[in-house]
């Protein structure tokens, strides 16, 4: 007998679809809403040949509030998942407009939606880009927020407002917040894993890709910050490692166990690596060379932010299993599963 109907919405994307595997794996229902605008729906057989469960995507614009609120009328959810937003950071820079009217639309309609359902149970995708540049490292989920860096940091910033605002006026609408500290790596099947319709930006891909050959090098975004080697500093988290922190998430809403509403979550291994230490970890894991070069800083990056995870360890029960090894080996056995298809 299923825990529960729960709606995943980006359920086609990277995070979403390997968030739905662990969903299936512990005994929940699901239902995915994806645009496809970067994604496509590859992953759902991947997902079917994994669980043997067979899921359901419904392509709808979320920014398009009647056909959201559509949507809801006809679909009852006991708990919702939010993950569809446009999330590079440069193209946020150069396209801010494009970012706030779908992330943010998309928010308050899927919002809306849920309300009109009755419940809240609701797990909001932030990211850790909206501590800024913190003061002290490692953030907690009490440390300031501080200005955000690019348009999309900012879209999480107000993500997570808007729903604080909203929680203070519907106390019965539930929600976790979930700050990720870049999620990486792959499927241990080798079936799923990081596959944007749109060219890679995130650090992991972007090395894969090169070591593969789909890119003749890769640049290191300014080796002249104020860091132990001059390059950003960054806390990794395997995808399955994130995925089964949106399971707890959920069982931890549906429990009525939330110690304040909304709650706020770190999810990171709590470790700080430079990009140029990323670059040596995957040479040195996987014995392949890469090719690269310094460029200039981008603009939008943050100079360093890694996590104290603790308060997830102690309220969710939620312990990384997997090392940043895990991951570069997992996504490096992912990239060359692609390069044979």
């Amino acid at each position: 007998m299923s825990k529960g109907n729960i709606l995943v919405t980006g359920g086609c994307g990277y995070i979403g679809s390997h968030t739905i595997v662990d969903l299936l794996e512990n005994g929940f229902s699901v239902v995915s809403l994806d645009n496809l605008i970067n994604a496509s729906e590859k992953p759902l057989a991947a997902i079917e040949k994994i669980t043997g469960q067979r899921v359901i995507n419904h392509r709808i614009d979320l920014s398009d509030r009647t056909a959201t609120l559509d949507f809801f009328s006809r679909h009852q959810f006991d708990g919702l998942i939010h993950f569809a937003a446009l999330k590079m950071v440069g193209e946020s820079v150069e396209k801010p407009l494009e970012y706030f009217r779908n992330n943010l639309d998309g928010l308050l309609n899927v919002i809306e939606g849920q309300q009109n359902n009755g419940n809240g149970n609701f797990v909001f995708s932030s990211s850790c880009s909206v501590y800024g540049n913190a003061e002290e490292l490692p953030v907690t989920e009490s440390t300031p927020r501080l200005e955000a860096e690019s348009p999309y940091a900012l879209t999480k910033q107000m993500g997570e407002d808007i729903l604080q605002h909203y929680c203070k006026a519907q106390p019965d609408f539930a929600t976790v917040l979930l700050r990720y500290f870049n999620p990486a790596g792959a499927h241990p099947s080798g079936l799923m894993g990081e596959d944007p319709r749109n060219p890679a930006a995130s650090l992991v891909p972007v090395i894969t890709e090169v070591a593969a050959g789909k890119r003749e090098k890769m640049t290191v975004f300014g080796n002249d910050y104020p860091t132990r080697d001059g390059s950003c500093v960054r806390d990794f988290i395997h995808i399955m490692d994130l995925a089964h922190a949106h399971t707890l998430a959920l069982e931890y809403l549906l429990a009525g166990e939330v110690k304040e509403n909304p709650a706020l979550f770190n999810l990171g291994l709590g470790q700080g690596m430079t990009v140029l230490e990323a670059i040596n970890a995957f040479e040195k894991t996987t014995g392949q060379k890469l090719n690269y070069e310094i460029g200039p800083r981008r603009s939008g990056d943050v100079v360093a932010v890694y996590s104290d995870n603790h308060k997830a360890n102690n309220e969710l029960n939620w312990h990384p299993q997997r090392s940043v090894e895990d991951i570069l080996a997992s996504a490096w056995a992912w990239e060359q599963r692609k390069a044979g298809e």
